[in-house]
């Protein structure tokens, strides 16, 4: 059985990996990227377009599904940074903003405070709502 997750990353570093076929999350920790298993399908959402500068943009930014391969490390930064990584086949996809959806997201409908969860880096949403998503996104 496949799953579907929420990834959450400034827009910058999402691009990055979507260019270059891969995601990472919770600043390159390891443990979450076990959690997905290959198949499994990824939406990135974005508050930011710079990670630590509040810009409002708060969009979807990225769908894919994760490759067969496992969780990898790499090095950035003049190997100053040896984040870990998944492999993900990255869909052709409009970045677009998540206000128009709350009302209709399982998991934001009727929250006030629906960005909390956006806090763990990555979670489960229901397969209702990734297909809402991919169908915003034109994926």
């Amino acid at each position: 059985m496949t799953n579907n997750w929420i990834a959450v990353a400034s827009a910058e570093h999402v691009r990055l990996g979507r260019a270059q076929g891969f995601m990472q999350v919770n600043h390159g920790k390891l443990a979450p990227l076990r959690r997905i298993s290959a198949g499994d399908c990824v939406v990135y959402y974005s508050p930011t377009e710079v990670m630590r500068k509040p810009d409002g943009l708060q969009s979807f930014t990225a769908i894919g599904h994760v490759r067969e391969n496992e969780p990898y490390q790499a090095s950035m930064h003049g190997g100053k940074f040896h984040p870990f990584r998944r492999d993900v086949d990255w869909l052709m996809a409009n970045e677009t903003p998540i206000r128009p959806l709350l009302d209709h997201l399982e998991f934001t409908a009727g929250k006030q405070n629906w960005g909390y969860q956006m806090r763990f880096g990555l979670f489960k949403i229901s397969p209702q709502d990734m297909a809402l998503i991919a169908q915003t996104l034109g994926a």
